[in-house]
């Protein structure tokens, strides 16, 4: 079980180091395998800029590429881009010439001084996916139009560097599957073994109320052995966007990719409490749930493509 510890910190006010943390972790029954420094993006960003586009022209010798010229804060940079949507004005994204983005952590590409079809570019205006952000690419990042230009793009998303501690988890330790259950033995031993008087910090629910049960779905499980219970909620008015940073940066600490913010908000929650969680489309349901053991043979295809 992977665990972050800027993340676990949410949950109990400490100032330990990841070293120590995993110690006392380890001596409560939590035994820490390993403890590893994790960048937020590989590379940190470094050389990228929030940029303002000043000037848009039609590339001579390609139709579908345009060529910028963008304020990073200095002397105005020509870029050559084939975005769909670019406009005057804008905030974006820059990477400029020397920085090396990752998309990936397995993949790299350094950023050059060029010629696109005869043109100099001298820079990149950039997408979420190139900077190892998130999987969108449906054209470049824009901003809002408040942020400062020459702001660099790490401290625009507030990066930071995370600690993924590893526990071998048990089998008979399954109340710490979740963010809560390891912060609440971290408190137990700081209180008994240093007398630390820390108290256990689970987010508040008391926002939460039913406004109305029009819209029910039948639950029906097949084996009450293998799913002694099953609980939902049906909740309106949900936009399927781009999560907060905040959120991102919580699942990327685990090695999750963001998807959306009603995919992400479930697999936060699942981590924090330790159980199975999954948001579904009541337009896809048909009225019901159905809690089953899959058949031979049996093929789905995951949110990120995989069958």
């Amino acid at each position: 079980m992977k665990v972050s510890y800027n993340w676990l910190k949410q949950y109990v006010d400490t100032d330990l180091s990841p070293v120590k943390m995993g110690e006392i972790l380890t001596d409560t029954g939590l035994e820490v395998e390993g403890i590893h420094k994790i960048e937020a993006v590989k590379g940190g960003l470094e050389g990228v800029f929030i940029g303002e586009i000043l000037t848009i022209d039609k590339h001579p010798d390609a139709d579908r590429l345009n060529v910028t010229t963008v304020s990073v804060g200095g002397e105005p940079l020509q870029i050559v881009c084939g975005a769909s949507n670019l406009a005057l004005g804008i905030k974006v994204i820059v990477a400029t010439v020397g920085c090396t983005l990752y998309p990936s952590p397995e993949e790299a590409f350094k950023i050059k001084k060029s010629k696109i079809r005869g043109v100099e570019s001298a820079g990149m205006l950039c997408a979420e996916d190139e900077l190892g952000l998130g999987k969108g690419h449906d054209g470049i990042m824009v901003l809002d139009a408040g942020v400062p230009v020459g702001t660099k793009a790490a401290t625009y998303f507030e990066l930071e560097d995370d600690y993924e501690i590893e526990i071998g988890l048990t089998p008979n330790r399954s109340d710490a599957m979740g963010y809560i259950g390891v912060a609440r033995d971290l408190v137990a031993y700081l209180n008994v073994h240093e007398k630390a008087g820390k108290q256990l910090n689970i987010p508040s629910v008391d926002a939460f109320e039913v406004q109305s049960n029009d819209l029910k779905i039948e639950v029906s499980v097949e084996d009450d052995a293998l799913c002694p219970r099953y609980m939902g909620t049906t909740i309106k008015g949900v936009k399927v966007e781009a999560s907060p940073a905040w959120l991102q940066k919580r699942l990327r600490a685990i090695g999750l990719s963001p998807i959306n913010n009603v995919v992400d908000v479930t697999n936060f929650v699942m981590h924090e409490v330790g159980a199975p969680l999954h948001a579904f489309d009541v337009a896809n349901l048909n009225g019901s749930v159905v809690v089953k053991t899959a058949n031979d043979g049996d093929k789905f295809t995951t949110l990120d493509d995989v069958e």
